[in-house]
C-alpha cells in the first residue's frame, strides 16, 4: 500500500527541473569474478530544495532496469534510501520519477565488486524552469494558485520547510498562525491535516480536511485524505462517502478506488471490494500492486484457490523482492491451474 499521504505535495504542479549528481561507492574488479554471486544495490536519494520556493512532492518512484525491463520498483520519501536485493551481475539503470515524469537516470555496472553491497547515491537539486500543469486533473497546483504575500507567504514557505525537516510541532504552530491570518487558505488547512495525520492525531486531522474542503469544495486532496483519516478512525461509512466523491470528481484516481476496496473489506463486504481493487489495478498496475494480495486473499477465502494463485503470481512479477516470496511461490505451485470449488 502506498505510504500515508504520499500525495501531500503531489497536489502541486511540477515547476522544476532536477540537476543530478551521483556518488558511487564501489570498485569494479571483473565480470567473471561476479558470476554466481548475489548483490544488493542501495543508495540515498537526497533532494536539495533550497531553490524551491513552493512545496515540492514528498515522494519519488525509483525503478531498477536491466536490459530495458523493469525488474524492481520502490516508492520513497525525499532523502530516503532505496535498496534492491538479490541482484545478479550485469548492467543496470536506476531511474527516478516524480508524478510519472523521469527526472534522473543513472547507469551502474555490477561486475565484480569486492563487497556484496553496491552503493549508488543520487543527489537531486531543483532549478526553476517553465511552469506546466500535470496531465492528471487532481494535481493542478492549489498552493501556487492561492494568493499569498507578505507575512502569509513567509509563513507558508516556513511551514513547508518545517514539514520537510519533520519538525512537526513547529510546523503546526506556523500553519496555525498562517490560518489565523487567512482562514480561507485551504492548502494550509490540508497541510495542517497531513501533519496531524502523521502524528496519528486523527480527530484533529479530520477537522482540518473538512475545513479545507469547506474553503474549496473542488480541492480533491482534502476530500481523498478525509476518506483516509475516516478509515483510520473506523468511520467506514464516512470514508466511503469521501472516496466516492473523489472518484466521481476524478475517475482516474487509482488510490481512491483502492481504498474503497479496503473500506469494504473492513465492512466484510468482499464482493463489493473486488471491483474496486480491479479498477485500481487497471488505472495503476504497478503503483496499486498490493491490490493483487487483497484479491488473492478474497479468492482464497471463497475457495477459488486457482484465481488466488494467479493474483499472487501477478504480484510477484511486479514485486520480485517481496520478503515472503517463497511462501507465495509455494501457494502458486500448489494451486495454480487446479480446479477449485467455492466454499458453500
Amino acid at each position: 500500500m502506498a505510504s500515508s499521504f504520499d500525495k501531500l505535495r503531489r497536489s502541486h504542479a511540477i515547476k522544476y527541473l532536477f540537476v543530478v549528481t551521483c556518488l558511487v561507492v564501489a570498485g569494479a574488479v571483473s565480470l567473471s569474478f561476479a558470476q554466481g554471486r548475489i548483490f544488493t544495490l542501495l543508495g540515498d536519494i537526497k533532494v536539495d530544495e533550497s531553490n524551491a520556493d513552493e512545496p515540492v512532492p514528498l515522494t519519488l518512484d525509483v525503478f531498477l532496469y536491466k536490459s530495458g525491463n523493469v525488474v524492481a520498483r520502490q516508492r520513497l520519501g525525499n532523502n530516503d534510501r532505496y535498496r534492491f536485493n538479490n541482484l545478479s551481475a550485469g548492467q543496470y539503470e536506476v531511474v527516478v520519477e516524480i508524478d510519472s515524469r523521469e527526472v534522473a537516470r543513472v547507469s551502474k555496472l555490477i561486475a565484480g565488486q569486492v563487497a556484496d553491497d553496491v552503493r549508488l547515491d543520487i543527489n537531486l537539486a531543483y532549478r526553476r524552469t517553465i511552469e506546466r500543469k500535470s496531465v492528471v486533473p487532481e494535481v493542478i497546483s492549489a498552493a501556487d494558485a492561492y494568493p499569498r504575500s507578505g507575512r502569509n507567504k513567509t509563513l507558508h514557505q516556513q511551514s513547508n520547510q518545517l514539514i520537510v525537516d519533520k519538525r512537526y510541532d513547529e510546523a503546526i504552530a506556523s500553519l496555525k498562525e498562517l490560518l489565523g491570518l487567512d482562514p480561507k487558505d485551504y492548502p494550509a488547512w490540508f497541510q495542517l491535516g497531513v501533519v496531524y495525520f502523521i502524528r496519528k492525531e486523527y480527530e484533529a486531522a479530520e477537522k482540518c480536511f473538512i475545513s479545507s474542503s469547506i474553503a474549496q469544495p473542488s480541492y480533491l486532496p482534502a476530500t481523498f485524505n478525509l476518506g483516509r483519516v475516516r478509515l483510520a478512525r473506523k468511520n467506514f461509512e464516512g470514508a466511503i462517502d469521501a472516496f466516492e466523491k473523489t472518484v466521481k470528481a476524478n475517475p482516474h484516481h487509482a488510490e481512491a478506488f483502492y481504498f474503497l476496496g479496503e473500506t469494504y473489506l473492513q465492512l466484510k463486504k468482499g464482493s463489493f471490494a473486488v471491483g474496486y481493487f480491479e479498477q485500481a489495478l487497471k488505472l495503476d498496475p504497478d503503483g496499486m500492486s498490493e491490490a493483487h494480495l487483497r484479491l488473492a486473499s478474497l479468492y482464497d477465502q471463497a475457495g477459488y484457490k486457482s484465481l488466488a494463485a494467479t493474483e499472487y503470481e501477478q504480484f510477484l512479477r511486479k514485486k520480485p523482492e517481496y520478503e515472503q516470496r517463497k511462501k507465495l511461490e509455494g501457494y502458486i505451485a500448489a494451486n495454480k491451474g487446479k480446479p477449485t470449488r467455492p466454499k458453500p
